[in-house]
């Protein structure tokens, strides 16, 4: 299959091993930017989502402005030769203080914990 026929695979670190069972890759940090922007340039039937996760899909289409489109969702288990695919990692640090603040309803809301996300792009070599 030609590099151009293979569709760009999104995934989270909670599925990035199943990818990575077999062959040799190559792995780029990527800023935001760059992510949206390769994201940006494939059409809808050219991307796969591996992720099915609320969370996630607040930070692709939220965070990173990446148009909320209704991208395949398919479980992969293999990535081809030359198919490249981005995976946003989440790490999660507790929360050095702990504010408690007051919500639109009334109720209290206190934070635990600080979410960063950072993102991957890599493609399978062999």
């Amino acid at each position: 299959m030609a590099r151009s026929q293979l569709p760009l695979i999104l995934v989270d670190n909670a599925n990035i091993l199943s990818l990575l069972n077999e062959g040799e890759f190559k792995f780029n940090t990527l800023s935001f930017e760059e992510a949206k922007a390769i994201i940006d340039m494939h059409d809808d039937d050219d991307v796969i989502k591996c992720f099915s996760g609320y969370e996630l899909k607040q930070v692709v289409f939220n965070y990173l402005k990446v148009t909320d489109r209704d991208f395949k969702y398919e479980p992969l288990t293999e990535m081809q030769v030359g198919q490249d695919a981005i995976t946003f990692k989440i790490y999660r640090t507790p929360s050095e203080t702990q504010p408690v603040i007051t919500t639109e309803d009334g109720s209290e809301a206190k934070k635990i914990e600080n979410v960063y996300v950072t993102c991957l792009h890599f493609c399978r070599l062999k």
